[in-house]
């Protein structure tokens, strides 16, 4: 068998460790860029579910509580996308959570008014349905015995009824003022009772000394 030379032994060598090293290196870059293409589609995936959340979010179709949606706007927020219709989507997004919940203030409020107002109207009941029963009356005489018995509730049959025909602002106006003992006979002439009480002034013995009510046009 012939010997190989060498020269031709430390060239063949050389051949081979080039070749082992362009191969590494190739890997390397191979490596490298399919790094970057999974790093590249994670981004577009994560800009496409937030783009479609936060759209879901302003249009209203999202099924997320209001809490979720503000949890996931920080959530967005905190990717750091590089991406200015993301960035003005979140502040779109943002706008409307916020008038989102401005709406369930308000409505909380109206519904807590008219809970109170309830609990006020529940708190009358007694004499409000005395009130109703004088105007329902089917006779004089039936009506002048309810009268007597509601005039039991007052301090006096002088006792001031003020009647509320109007609120603008905050501001009531007045109907002329009245007594007890005229405005039950008013109830009893007209056989109408068309009042909500506003508020029930009493003495030390529990008799009315003031009655408010507001006139329901």
């Amino acid at each position: 068998m012939k010997q190989i030379p060498k020269s031709l032994s430390r060239l063949l060598m050389a051949m081979l460790v080039a070749a082992i090293a362009l191969g590494g290196a190739t890997s390397c870059k191979s490596k490298k860029k399919l790094a970057a293409e999974q790093e590249a589609a994670a981004y577009a995936k994560k800009v496409q579910k937030a783009t479609a959340d936060l759209n879901a979010i302003i249009d209203g179709s999202t099924t997320m509580t209001l809490d979720s949606q503000r949890k996931r706007v920080a959530q967005i927020k905190g990717y750091n996308l590089n991406d200015p219709d993301v960035q003005k989507l979140i502040s779109q997004a943002e706008k409307e959570i916020e008038l989102k919940q401005a709406e369930l203030d308000r409505q909380a409020e109206e519904e807590r008014l008219r809970k109170l107002e309830e609990a006020e109207q529940s708190k009358y009941a007694a004499i409000d349905n005395q009130l109703k029963g004088i105007a329902a009356a089917g006779s004089i005489d039936s009506a002048n015995e309810k009268i007597d018995l509601s005039l039991q509730q007052f301090a006096s049959p002088d006792v001031p009824v003020l009647i509320i025909i109007s609120q603008v602002d905050g501001i009531n106006d007045y109907d002329r003022p009245t007594t007890a003992v005229n405005f039950l006979n008013l109830l009893k002439d007209t056989k109408s009772y068309k009042y909500n009480i506003v508020s029930v002034k009493k003495n030390s013995s529990g008799k009315i000394t003031e009655l408010e009510l507001l006139k329901n046009w």
